[in-house]
């Protein structure tokens, strides 16, 4: 069964909430301390307690600095993240974290990626906690990740830079394209390692899917809050049913264009799909006065949008974009080898239920196949088909 792990941050979440909440569900804190002796760093201790906010059982997870540290830009913490003993899955997470947190504060400060000074990221407890919640993540083992939306708080947060409004602008970057909202609070919830962490590791935000939960993890957070507990709660478990097929939020962006060279149109389509949007196409329509005109439109995740639509205001001739929330029903699908006797070609396999439903031969794949050998396309096709029927 498909390992689940749900993120409710229903009181925001923060870097040492997610270590408090992964040791509260049950990551080795020996395990934790021996992984992060793989990094070329020191100076610092780390220490895990039980505390209770408001009736509420936590782990509050707390780094020490006991030696002064060295400023730390972007390109200094890849260093030592690349060059640590760290396994190749934990790098990887770590990595996307800071370069989310990275790309964020060089937008908001007009600053070159690697010459970003974190701030309150390039402190040592921050590098701590995001390497902590990498390896928490890689030792569950889980296969998809869902989250709640995210809430953000108000007011205003002391930072290097003077006082800033809350959200951080460094967290409001992040979170671009990603379901938000106010939640609220009068102070900081969600803090720029938290919207990263968000962002890096969740597949789909949504309630709490179908799942068998097997552990709940509680991480406690440094703020005080009679009504609601400053705690992130933290979901393990299996899906119900690996068969369930649960709808996918997604966006829908369209726009009419009656002024646009048509090659520019074709342009703007293979550069969308480029992007990894899910899906893009046109239609024919007709405009008032019975112009002629094309329907842009494109399927997109909500981390994509704002991506998208910078893009399609500056390529395109459109004033303006529809955007409207769509649910998807799909299937899994994975790119198979056909090994045809005169060569080889891409084939894209449906999975619905454990089998095979759709066997979809790449075009690109067979054209060029069919170039080389002089056989026609339309051959290859049903060759590649019959190659995985007879299975």
């Amino acid at each position: 069964m498909e390992k689940i792990l749900y993120i409710d941050c229903f009181s925001g979440i923060s870097g040492d909430m997610m270590v408090g909440a992964l040791l509260d569900m049950g990551l080795d804190f020996s395990l934790l301390k021996d992984e992060l002796k793989k990094l070329d760093i020191g100076g610092y201790s780390i220490n895990c307690r039980e505390v209770i906010i408001n009736s509420i059982k936590a782990k509050k997870f707390d780094v020490r600095i006991t030696k002064p540290q060295p400023e730390r830009d972007y390109r200094d913490i890849k260093e030592i993240i690349e060059k640590s003993r760290l396994d190749e899955g934990i790098r990887k997470t770590a990595l996307d974290i800071f370069k989310s947190i990275a790309e964020a504060e060089a937008k908001v400060h007009n600053y070159s990626i690697d010459k970003v000074h974190f701030h309150e990221v390039g402190a040592l407890d921050s590098i701590i906690d995001i390497v902590s919640s990498a390896v928490g993540i890689k030792n569950l083992k889980s296969a998809s990740f869902y989250s709640s939306d995210i809430p953000l708080g108000a007011g205003f947060v002391d930072s290097v830079c003077g006082k800033l409004p809350v959200p951080a602008p460094a967290t409001i970057e992040i979170l671009k394209g990603l379901p938000v909202f106010g939640g609220g609070f009068s102070f900081e919830v969600t803090t720029p390692t938290g919207a990263a962490i968000i962002k890096s590791v969740v597949d789909r935000f949504c309630k709490i899917p179908p799942m068998i939960i097997e552990k709940i993890g509680y991480g406690a957070g440094s703020k005080k809050n009679k009504e609601i507990p400053n705690v992130l709660r933290v979901l393990s478990g299996t899906a119900e049913d690996k068969h369930i097929n649960e709808p996918e939020d997604l966006i829908m962006l369209s726009a009419n264009i009656d002024d646009s060279n048509p090659e520019i149109i074709g342009y703007i389509q293979e550069r969308l799909l480029e992007s990894k949007v899910l899906d893009v196409w046109t239609e024919p329509i007709y405009m008032k006065k019975s112009r002629p005109a094309f329907k842009l439109c494109i399927l997109c995740d909500k981390k994509l949008e704002a991506e998208i639509i910078d893009f399609i205001l500056l390529e395109s001739t459109t004033l303006g974009i529809r955007r409207e929330e769509v649910k998807r029903y799909s299937i899994d699908r994975v790119i198979k080898t056909a090994e045809l006797p005169y060569g080889k070609v891409k084939v894209k396999i449906g999975i619905y239920r454990g089998e095979e439903v759709t066997v979809a031969p790449e075009f690109e794949s067979c054209s060029k196949l069919s170039k080389k050998t002089g056989r026609p396309l339309k051959k290859i096709y049903q060759d590649a088909i019959l190659f995985f029927s007879k299975r």
